[in-house]
């Protein structure tokens, strides 16, 4: 049973345990303290005996395909999310398998969406034990409730790859839906009529997972290019009437927000970045695709432009602001993690320096280096942020568990990481004395901007220097916590029942922090 887990003491000072669904896990050691050792995982060997001379690797029905890869109890399973909330194929799976009866099965998604709150009937029958990788909505609820059989792991998008290539999850079966294939199995998200961009979060399956079905309703001739996903890899193609909803997957534009305060956040951003010398000549930035983010790379482009420059590369999401700069020549690359709206999936196909990454060339902790490392500035959100600078991306502050990582904390290692926040949401204030859940340790969270004022790490004597004598609001971190609860009141902490429900993943795989159920009383 998971609801007295021997927990120890980690060194971010939070209560982890020591095994996790039956496995030993390492406790949080620091930044960079971690030091793995062994050679990668490998999966079985394969051989072209086993696989069809003419290449044509195509079975009826993804039930059938599922039957043939030795789906049996206790497996662990992996979909893919560039579907987003129009993803038709993971409820498929355990539609499947509840129907044969297989039980205590272990969902491994890259994340969750909406679209998927009907697994959980399939939590609940015990057809799923647990899911490792983002519970958003419905399925965080479920979860902090304390109805999920096993414990919950949460990891970065790089930390699902490092997982994968270390050995912490050995995938069973992958399934990887896919915009264009050939019946080889080569794969692309470029093109057919599900079209999303890239296929960068379903690389490691397919090289990692014992067996990998490809399932698309857009089967070309051989050979499918450019193959994203190497048919080498895959062992069975099956065709569907329809792999995704279109206007789901992505929209067809991506807005700049309106609100008057998130454009203030978006506004000192940035005067911040030029004041702070951040934006010269080849400097290179990444910020995501909500409303706020949309706003700064906006300003990021008039600046660009009014001083006659250009950034080197943008490290996606992709969207039409992102590719406006691209094809302006105000930036030279786009490299992309995942794409946001059909301008992205267009300039894909069409620009050459928009180029499809994956988790490993961006964000594997556990590689000779990566991308994350290399950008100038990165604008991240957060739900909450604490005097220490420590940052919470998983639950709110009523501890409920909402969010998946994403790409977020591999982000953290840029040169610069900005997080821009309101003061306060719904009368909660944003900042707090100690953070609900720990997702990122503050020495590499670099400044805090709010509508109210702006938060510079202490540890960033550089930044401090740069802006002594700036005109922007500048104040410490404890100044912007006094005045949140002068106007809001102090908060009340969350309350929890002992028994851990999630453990979040540092980016080296060593256990962060815990998520218990949340307090019935």
């Amino acid at each position: 049973m998971r609801k007295h887990l021997i927990t120890v003491i980690n060194a971010a000072g939070r209560a982890v345990p020591l095994e996790v669904n039956g496995q030993p896990v390492v406790p949080y050691k620091g930044v960079g303290k971690h030091r793995p050792e062994g050679n990668k995982y490998g999966p079985p060997i394969a051989t072209c005996i086993d696989f069809p001379d003419n290449g044509n690797k195509s079975v009826e029905t993804l039930k059938q395909a599922l039957i043939q890869a030795g789906l049996k109890d206790g497996m662990t399973i992996s979909t893919h999310h560039h579907f987003r909330n129009g993803d038709l194929i993971a409820n498929q799976i355990f539609d499947i398998a509840a129907e044969l009866g297989i039980k205590d099965l272990v969902w491994f998604p890259s994340a969750s969406f909406d679209c998927h709150t009907p697994l959980i009937k399939y939590l609940s029958d015990g057809t799923i034990h647990h899911i490792e990788g983002s519970m958003n909505g419905a399925l965080g609820h479920f979860a902090s409730e304390g109805k999920m059989k096993g414990v919950g792991v949460l990891r970065s998008h790089g930390g699902r790859y490092q997982a994968m290539q270390d050995g912490e999850v050995k995938i069973d079966i992958a399934v990887i839906a896919a915009p264009a294939a050939d019946t080889f199995g080569n794969a692309n998200g470029l093109d057919g009529p599900a079209a999303c961009g890239l296929l960068g979060f379903a690389l490691a399956d397919a090289q990692y997972a014992s067996k990998v079905i490809v399932v698309t309703d857009h089967v070309v001739p051989f050979p499918c290019w450019p193959w994203q996903i190497q048919g080498n890899y895959v062992d069975y193609v099956v065709k569907v009437d329809k792999v995704g909803i279109p206007e789901k997957i992505v929209s067809g534009t991506t807005e700049i927000t309106k609100s008057p305060d998130r454009l203030l956040l978006a506004e000192l951003t940035a005067r911040f970045c030029e004041e702070a010398g951040i934006i010269r000549d080849g400097f290179s930035f990444q910020a995501g695709a909500g409303g706020t983010a949309l706003s700064i790379g906006i300003y990021f482009a008039d600046l660009l432009r009014a001083k006659g420059i250009k950034s080197r590369f943008a490290r996606g999401g992709s969207n039409k602001y992102l590719v406006e700069m691209l094809e302006e020549g105000l930036v030279d690359f786009i490299l992309d993690g995942q794409t946001f709206d059909l301008e992205g999936v267009r300039s894909m196909r069409e620009n050459h320096g928009h180029v499809d990454t994956s988790p490993f060339t961006s964000y594997n902790y556990h590689s000779k280096g990566n991308f994350a490392q290399l950008v100038d500035v990165v604008i991240l959100g957060a739900t909450e942020v604490d005097i220490q600078f420590n940052a919470n991306v998983v639950t709110h502050s009523d501890g409920a568990l909402l969010h998946g990582i994403g790409g977020w904390q591999n982000c953290l290692f840029a040169k610069c990481t900005i997080l821009p926040v309101p003061l306060f949401r719904d009368r909660i204030p944003v900042i707090r004395d100690h953070v609900t859940t720990l997702c990122g340790p503050g020495e590499l969270i670099d400044v805090i901007v709010t509508e109210r004022g702006i938060a510079i790490n202490p540890l960033r004597h550089d930044l401090l220097d740069s802006l002594k004598d700036s005109s922007l609001p500048i104040r410490t971190i404890q100044e912007l916590k006094d005045e949140a609860e002068k106007i809001c009141g102090v908060p009340a902490a969350a309350k929890f029942d002992d028994e851990i429900i999630a453990v979040i993943k540092w980016v080296d795989g060593t256990v962060i922090d815990s998520v218990r159920r949340l307090s019935v009383t």
